[in-house]
């Protein structure tokens, strides 16, 4: 097997990185490599509680699939044992455990959209449940004995939980040692992993150690913001954009992001080059339009699901619905829950109108419209669940969301 240059290589993997244990240590890995021929052993695990995919999830999956790209070998852990422990990173209270059999369905799932993403001809897919399911409580002991509680407590959450007085389950603190023992059991040369990941994938390194393997190299990305730019991008907080979301779906919802979420967004989730993402960061912050380049990410994140015909029909789509229709990209917007809210009390809550009475006047004569239908009802009832947007006047907009 011919690799590409070891610089190159590193240039390529290092994109994006937060926590890099260590350069020095990859840079030996991948000379090795390329005088042996042989490629690395790339890994990343993932448990598969929820099974739906978004970009979010698919930073870590892309620079998998990078490693793959320049010859390496990627090796996919389903944690359906792990999963059935609970990650307790980020808790603070103990995470409820689901079954292995839920574990290998949701997987299956998960593999499915992953693979939108990874190279198949360079992935092995494996179950930690192979290995650590067939443990016997002799081997969990000398496990367990390789770390002290102090070396556990080190791990914030833990910590935290601990200083709190919210308690903490023993078998809480045998997931990074199953985690880790991954990493034994596959003499993984490489693990990916969110930057909340980087307690495990350092214990990983310890067991190896004290297994004398040669230790992992660690590469952890950072956790992607939603569209709200607030929290952590996940489908609970409806933030999320979806591998599996429409073209049009995805260059509307990026639209939506802050600003200041731009230059992130282009680095963890395209593929255009560093050198024009930094000229675009440097234009911004000399007062150029951040509108332009939005729609520019949008079409980027299109072309890598899609291709570029989608890519411009998604824009060509948003500028036909929104544009030529006078709607504006950016407007404010309300979120309600109940099934009870009318026209009137909605615009009312909207705090763009001084008065009821301003309102019931421009629904009289006929100048109010949801998603472009004139409605001349003030009591129009709001029950189904989605996204309206509500024009009054010539000039006034807002979104609703309706959960």
């Amino acid at each position: 097997m011919k690799f590409p240059p070891v610089k190159e290589q590193i240039d390529v993997v290092s994109r994006g990185v937060e926590d890099f244990v260590s350069p020095e240590g990859l840079e030996q890995k991948l000379e090795k490599s390329t005088k042996s021929g042989k490629p690395l052993k790339i890994k990343l695990g993932a448990d598969p509680s929820r099974p739906d995919l978004h970009i979010g999830h698919a930073v870590v999956l892309r620079k998998l699939r990078q490693f793959q790209d320049l010859g390496h070998q990627a090796i996919l852990i389903i944690g359906d044992f792990t999963a059935s422990i609970g990650d307790p990173t980020g808790r603070n209270k103990t995470r409820p455990s689901i079954t292995l059999d839920e574990a290998r369905d949701y997987g299956k799932s998960y593999l499915e959209q992953a693979s939108i993403i990874l190279n198949a001809d360079r992935l092995d897919v494996v179950h930690n449940s192979d290995w650590l399911n067939s443990m016997n409580f002799s081997e969990l002991i000398k496990l367990a004995a390789q770390v002290t509680v102090a070396q556990m407590l080190e791990r914030d959450d833990f910590s935290q939980r601990y200083k709190g007085g919210t308690p903490i389950s023993v078998h809480e603190f045998l997931y990074p040692l199953a985690q880790a023992q991954d990493s034994v059991y596959l003499h993984s040369d490489v693990e990916l992993g969110g930057t909340d990941q980087l307690f495990n994938l350092l214990m990983g390194r310890e067991l190896q150690k004290k297994s004398n393997q040669a230790q992992q190299i660690i590469m952890t990305l950072p956790l992607l913001e939603g569209t709200d730019g607030k929290e952590k991008m996940s489908k609970s907080y409806d933030n999320y954009i979806g591998l599996s979301d429409t073209p049009a779906d995805m260059f509307g919802k990026v639209l939506s992001i802050p600003d200041e979420m731009i230059v992130k967004y282009l680095t963890l989730t395209t593929n255009l080059s560093m050198g024009a993402i930094q000229e675009i960061d440097t234009k911004m912050k000399s007062g150029a339009n951040p509108r332009d380049f939005k729609r520019q990410l949008g079409r980027e994140l299109v072309k890598v699901y899609y291709d570029d015909h989608a890519a411009m029909a998604a824009q060509e789509a948003f500028d036909n619905l929104f544009i030529k229709k006078d709607i504006p990209d950016e407007m404010p917007e309300l979120t309600i829950d109940s099934d009870d809210e009318t026209l009137l009390s909605l615009l009312d809550k909207s705090g763009l109108f001084a008065s009821k009475g301003e309102i019931r006047r421009l629904v009289k004569q006929n100048a109010v419209s949801v998603d472009n239908k004139k409605i001349q009802d003030e009591f129009f009832p709001f029950n189904i669940k989605g996204s309206f947007v509500i024009k009054a006047g010539k000039r006034k907009f807002v979104r609703i969301n309706h959960n």
